[in-house]
């Protein structure tokens, strides 16, 4: 499974990102893709995740400003990101898990950069 990440970029305090991550390959019927974060000089930070039956779950950190969904025609996981403010300045990784056997298989995408900025 590849996973591609894509949408990050410089935004203004108070704006609004939306990061998307395509997964191609061999798809489980049963999965789960989230996103993480990891800030310059911290440790990855999970932030959401959300099954192929689009049952959802937030860190509470971010819970009321980012959002995860996804569209399983696409086999794509957007995080919808709102009133962004400076220390959400990280790169953004996205994952998927194969939950479809009895073995899991983990994956990351390559990551992409959020900067908020004035």
């Amino acid at each position: 499974v590849q996973l591609q990440a894509s949408g990050g970029g410089l935004v203004q305090p108070g704006g609004s990102l939306r990061l998307s991550c395509a997964a191609s390959g061999s798809i489980g019927w049963m999965n789960i893709m989230g996103w993480y974060c990891q800030a310059p000089g911290k440790q990855r930070e999970w932030l959401a995740g959300i099954n192929s039956s689009g049952t959802t779950n937030s860190a509470d950190s971010v819970k009321g400003q980012f959002t995860i969904f996804r569209d399983n025609a696409k086999n794509t996981v957007y995080l919808q990101m709102n009133s962004l403010k400076p220390e959400d300045t990280a790169v953004y990784y996205c994952d998927y898990i194969d939950t479809s056997g009895t073995n899991y298989y983990h994956y990351w995408g390559q990551g992409t950069l959020v900067t908020v900025s004035s």
